[in-house]
């Protein structure tokens, strides 16, 4: 998507949403807005915090909560789950609505990718049980398999360097024991 294009669409659509619910476009909401869909990646709350901190300082955390909760009840953001614990916006879901997520639980890589099979079988599936699909998702979680073959991944390296989250292993659950 083009930053440009793509951000005054949902500049649009927000400054629309908020009129209806009585409540202003304000500044701190546009750097917020231009921040989030300034990259196609995912990100978290506190990601998208640090990044809009890097071009105002006065932005408080609140304020990007509180416009990230906006833009998804605007339809905007689609809040998904990669499996770390945290929620994960996604601003790709407007351009490609039923894209879908490839997480690898070792470096935490994440990849998006589009499957005419899967959203045919979606079809047939809801249909048979009597309903009308309105979205999916599907996360498939994976093992690295540059780590598997070369015993490193680059992208976990990268991750650990950087600090980026990364994913933690599973726990294995148990019952205990009488």
């Amino acid at each position: 998507m083009e930053a440009g294009v793509g951000r005054e669409i949902q500049q649009d659509r927000l400054e629309a949403f908020l009129r209806r619910k009585g409540l202003r476009w304000t500044g701190q909401r546009a750097k917020i807005v231009a921040s989030a869909f300034s990259k196609q990646e995912h990100f978290t709350a506190d990601e998208l915090f640090s990044r809009v901190r890097n071009t105002c300082e006065a932005i408080s955390r609140a304020t990007v909560y509180r416009t990230l909760a906006l833009l998804v009840d605007a339809g905007l953001l689609r809040e998904i789950d990669l499996g770390d614990n945290q929620t994960t916006y996604d601003p790709n879901f407007l351009e490609k609505p039923s894209h879908h997520h490839l997480v690898c639980i070792d470096c935490g890589r994440v990849l998006e990718f589009e499957d005419a099979e899967i959203d045919l079988l979606n079809q047939r599936v809801t249909r048979r049980f009597g309903f009308n699909p309105l979205r999916q998702t599907l996360k498939i979680e994976a093992n690295c398999e540059q780590l598997r073959l070369n015993g490193r991944c680059p992208n976990l390296i990268a991750a650990r360097v950087s600090g980026q989250r990364f994913r933690k292993p599973r726990q294995a659950s148990h019952t205990p024991t009488r």
